[in-house]
């Protein structure tokens, strides 16, 4: 039970991304998994009226929470998801994350403006990675690591 890799995206750009474990060799650029998990998040909103909420795969869980902003000098109508995820094993529990990617997204927003959301880059938000391994705790330690930590 660990995080792989957690983030933040705001829409189709990525604005943090922590890598805890080597999960395969080929990496993925961030910006293209953003536009992957914003189209996704589009289509689970509009067809199903849901938010996407937790992807299976085969040997991963993509775990996922999300809440809709707007700049307020915009219209209420045009708001973007800011999106937290997290890649786990398999049988990591998934309500257990989804809280502290909520708590995540809550410091977040508290933390930075939604004009500096929208507008900085990612490396803008780097400082906030401190944060982020502070609210996983140990969840970011697959077993024999947290063992190892141990003795």
């Amino acid at each position: 039970m660990a995080i792989l890799e957690v983030g933040i995206n705001l829409g189709t750009r990525n604005l943090i991304e922590i890598k805890y474990y080597k999960s395969s060799d080929h990496i993925l650029d961030p910006d293209l998994r953003a536009g992957f998990l914003s189209a996704l998040e589009s289509f689970t909103n509009e067809v199903f009226g849901d938010d996407i909420n937790v992807v299976s795969l085969a040997s991963f869980k993509l775990v996922c929470y999300c809440d809709l902003i707007a700049l307020p000098t915009e219209d209420s109508s045009n708001k973007q998801p800011l999106l937290a995820y997290a890649i786990t094993e398999k049988e990591t529990e998934t309500e257990v994350i989804k809280k502290h990617l909520a708590t995540i997204l809550t410091h977040f927003l508290n933390r930075y403006s939604l004009n500096d959301i929208f507008s900085k880059k990612g490396n803008f938000f780097s400082n906030f990675e401190k944060r982020i391994d502070e609210i996983l705790g140990d969840l970011k330690l697959k077993i024999e690591d947290r063992f190892r930590s141990i003795f």
